[in-house]
């Protein structure tokens, strides 16, 4: 990107071009929104007192931010409008319960719940929750993903088909080919940053009206879409009882640390992660880990490893078995063991911010406090951009997190595309600040509503002044005062081709005998 010069005209030009695009994007957002406020949907009415069972399930109190999202939630699925929520919330801050909530919202009023997962741990991890809750309550729950077997996979087909399943929880697998639904009520996207674009179109269009996405560090165009009214936003930010903040630490690799901190967290009763970029990173880090820490007893995770056995492997890890899970981020979403509160990421410069953040809530998710090593190769020169990245991550450690590294994710990659492919480009041709101020006046002005603008304040810290000791005389201070005003205003006038004379008749006060 070359820089614009203040006296020239092409940032004139490239703004009035930015701005006739984005009065388009308006213009085709306000008629969307238009058509969505015409559209109904299937209003939810349960069974209160099986709902009531349901809810009273929950073994713990909920926090204000997570009845405030059930509540929220409730009222879509309830106003015969189509829903279309995000929730935003860092890992263990309840989205779950949110989620299970809106599903026996759903199927209580007799309609289907179709949930997607990224991972077959994670679905097999939502699969013991929700069997654990709708447990007697006449529930059907399901799962479909590549660990289906053959007739497994043709049984819950014909299930969902004839309405005999109720919720089926799945990877994409539950929008693929041959997957029908007799009356599906409600679509579950749980860590939608792990799907793509298109992914999340085809599970949101499967037939229902009703759609919640859950995520603790939305990709920077879904938080575009959602603080621009596509979808309704609603963040989960009160941790739950006794959780802490966990500690961040950036430092390059350093064999003595990291036996230290793999040690410690053994010597008390705690199992750690440690993960790589790659798969190809892997093995010389088993290596380098069992001649440091070679008491200890290193289990290996990574999407090279058949998917029965990987699935089988992370599970075993999490009921105990082994002291350090050296892994790739396949880890990053679903693995929830309670034990684990420390963990080393080597060559953190090669993941992204939201990747860092995800990984970070897999420890200290107990009532010990978590830490994270955010460690770079020593030999390697780390990008000052990429070191701002890691310094951030470590900088926002406070709980509740999450919200602010979108935001700032946001920032720093800019939206992506909300309706077309040019909006990315304009977004990060002028910022991401100043794009979402020319987007919401254009949707004003669409609407006809009066769009106000603004222009920017500078405070530069400087006087705009001559000092008494530079010019001792009043009279000569003022007479100099009064040139520089007038070689302005003839300069300003000399760009507009307008005669200091015209000038002079238009405004009389205009500073004279200098």
């Amino acid at each position: 990107m070359t820089l614009d010069r203040l006296d020239g005209s092409s940032w004139q030009e490239r703004r009035e071009e930015v701005e006739t695009a984005v009065a388009q994007t308006a213009r085709d957002l306000s008629r969307l929104a238009a058509e969505r406020a015409t559209r109904t949907a299937a209003v939810m009415r349960p069974d209160m007192t099986r709902y009531e069972r349901f809810a009273d399930r929950f073994p713990f109190a909920e926090t204000a931010d997570q009845l405030r999202a059930i509540m929220a939630v409730q009222g879509d699925l309830q106003s015969g409008h189509p829903m279309d929520r995000l929730i935003v919330g860092d890992v263990g801050y309840g989205k779950t319960e949110v989620a299970l909530r809106a599903a026996a919202m759903a199927v209580f009023s007799g309609k289907q719940v179709a949930l997607a997962a990224p991972t077959t741990v994670l679905v097999r991890q939502h699969l013991e929750t929700f069997r654990r809750r709708f447990k007697g309550l006449g529930v059907n729950v399901a799962g479909l993903s590549r660990l289906s077997t053959t007739a497994e996979r043709t049984a819950v087909k014909a299930g969902l088909a004839d309405g005999s399943i109720d919720i089926v929880i799945g990877t994409s697998a539950i929008g693929g080919k041959g997957v029908a639904y007799a009356d599906l009520g409600l679509v579950i996207i749980d860590e939608e940053q792990r799907f793509g674009v298109a992914e999340k179109k085809k599970l949101a269009a499967l037939g229902t009206d009703h759609v919640l996405t859950l995520s603790a560090t939305p990709i920077p165009r879904t938080l575009q879409a959602a603080l621009v009214g596509l979808q309704q936003l609603t963040v989960i930010a009160t941790p739950p009882d006794r959780r802490q903040p966990i500690r961040t630490t950036v430092e390059p690799f350093d064999e003595a640390r990291v036996r230290a901190a793999l040690l410690r967290e053994r010597s008390r009763g705690g199992q750690s992660f440690v993960v790589v970029p790659r798969i190809e990173d892997i093995d010389p880090l088993a290596d380098r880990l069992r001649r440091l820490v070679p008491e200890l007893h290193t289990v290996l995770a990574h999407g090279k490893i058949p998917a029965a056995e990987l699935d089988e492997t992370m599970v075993r890890f999490a009921d105990g078995e082994g002291d350090v899970l050296l892994a790739t981020n396949i880890i990053e979403a679903g693995l929830d063991v309670p034990r684990a509160n420390t963990m080393l990421v080597w060559r953190a410069d090669m993941f992204g911010l939201s990747q860092l953040h995800q990984l970070r809530g897999r420890v200290g998710r107990g009532s010990r406090r978590g830490h994270i090593l955010l460690l770079t190769d020593p030999e390697a020169q780390v990008a000052p951009r990429t070191l701002s990245r890691l310094k951030t991550l470590s900088a926002m450690d406070r709980l509740g997190a999450g919200f602010a590294i979108s935001a700032r994710d946001l920032d720093m990659r800019g939206a992506g595309d909300l309706l077309g492919e040019e909006q990315a480009g304009h977004a990060k041709l002028i910022g991401v600040d100043l794009y979402r101020h020319l987007l919401e006046k254009a949707i004003a002005r669409a609407r006809g509503e009066q769009a106000d603008d603004w222009n920017p304040e500078l405070n530069l810290g400087v006087e705009g002044r001559l000092p008494p000791e530079w010019v001792a005389e009043d009279d000569l201070r003022l007479t100099l005062y009064a040139r520089l005003s007038r070689l302005l205003i003839s300069q300003a006038l000399k760009r507009s081709n307008v005669s200091l004379w015209t000038a002079s008749a238009r405004c009389p006060k205009m500073p004279a005998g200098c």
